[in-house]
């Protein structure tokens, strides 16, 4: 349904704005509390926020850890899968999340790709065609101060790659099986 939508989306507005308002507006991301803040152009920036508020505040008044996560979450793949386009697989593979501190006001994260990143993964998909990547950023305050610190593992791969591994191990299980 999604990727539908966001091919009628791109008749009338930016990657950016689809990015934005697609993550801000889909019941699946609203209900973690966490909300898209800015997206650049080129959709290798992405800067979220989490307020606190009577939706994610638990029995201590700070934010539920597990509203960090799941609003940081799908960010890092959505993202990469946007800037690497339809000639990629992209997995979350792992995540870990280290809560540092309460989160008594909102929090804010940054999620960023450079330019280097991104030929690195294409260099060592060409080579190898499948990759991880993982991808650190911490969840802060206004002020700076780490709440949690985030780490993503990301598996990327070249699309007929995939396509036919995934291929061959249906293969593999099924002459397992006879």
């Amino acid at each position: 349904m999604y990727k539908t939508v966001t091919k009628i989306a791109k008749r009338y507005f930016t990657d950016a704005q689809i990015y934005k308002y697609g993550f801000n507006w889909s019941p699946m991301y609203r209900r973690t509390t966490g909300r898209v803040i800015e997206v650049s152009e080129d959709g290798y920036y992405v800067k979220i926020k989490i307020p606190l508020s009577l939706k994610n505040k638990n029995y201590m008044g700070s934010i539920f850890g597990g509203s960090l996560f799941s609003a940081t979450d799908p960010i890092y793949m959505i993202q990469l899968i946007n800037i690497l386009k339809d000639d990629y697989v992209v997995w979350d593979k792992e995540a870990t999340i280290r809560y540092k501190r309460p989160a008594k006001e909102t929090v804010f994260t940054e999620f960023i790709f450079t330019q280097t990143d991104i030929e690195h993964i294409k260099q060592s998909v060409a080579k190898n065609g499948e990759m991880d990547m993982v991808k650190n950023t911490n969840i802060v305050t206004k002020d700076g101060l780490v709440i949690a610190e985030l780490s993503k593992t990301i598996y990327v791969a070249n699309t007929a790659y995939y396509k036919l591994k995934r291929k061959s191990k249906l293969a593999a299980k099924l002459a397992s099986t006879h």
